[in-house]
């Protein structure tokens, strides 16, 4: 029996790495959105983000690291309030930055990102990604989630 991508017509590119990670943070699913989706907010140094026009589908940003070209990617699939995804094109493959915002019954949000690795000449990649964010995943979402909870708790301090 045929898939429903191969009755479409459409072809899926193979998935060559796939990581992931969620944090349950202690603020509400809005303010986690806006906090995220405020591109002053990545702070990952020595990188530098820079986002040309809306955070919405179809915008391009840069990522900028000292002594190396800037990385271009580009925004897909935003849901406001849900998720959105960042593709950064390589040669032959893409890379994928999905992240979902989860509404938790406590007031909190439950985080996750997923880095994908894909495309036909994907395997060419994989070590270096590997190397990247296997090992800092986790802990970069804890910085975040760490992030946001100051951020809140801030706000709400000067709003009193």
């Amino acid at each position: 029996m045929a898939s429903l991508t191969q009755l479409l017509g459409m072809t899926v590119p193979p998935v060559a790495l796939q990581l992931e990670c969620s944090v349950d943070v202690d603020v509400s699913p809005s303010f986690a959105w806006n906090w995220r989706t405020d591109i002053q907010n990545w702070v990952d140094p020595p990188a530098q983000f820079q986002l040309d026009g809306p955070f919405a589908s179809g915008s391009w940003g840069l990522t900028r690291f000292p002594g190396q070209e800037p990385l271009r990617w580009q925004l897909r699939d935003v849901r406001p309030t849900s998720a959105f995804v960042i593709d950064m094109p390589l040669d032959g493959a893409v890379l994928s930055f999905e992240w979902r915002f989860e509404p938790l019954s406590n007031h909190g949000t439950r985080m996750t990102q997923r880095i994908v690795l894909s495309g036909d000449n994907a395997t060419a990649y994989v070590n270096q990604v590997r190397a990247g964010f296997g090992s800092t995943l986790d802990d970069g979402m804890m910085r975040i989630a760490e992030a946001l909870v100051r951020a809140e708790r801030s706000m709400h301090r000067d709003d009193s």
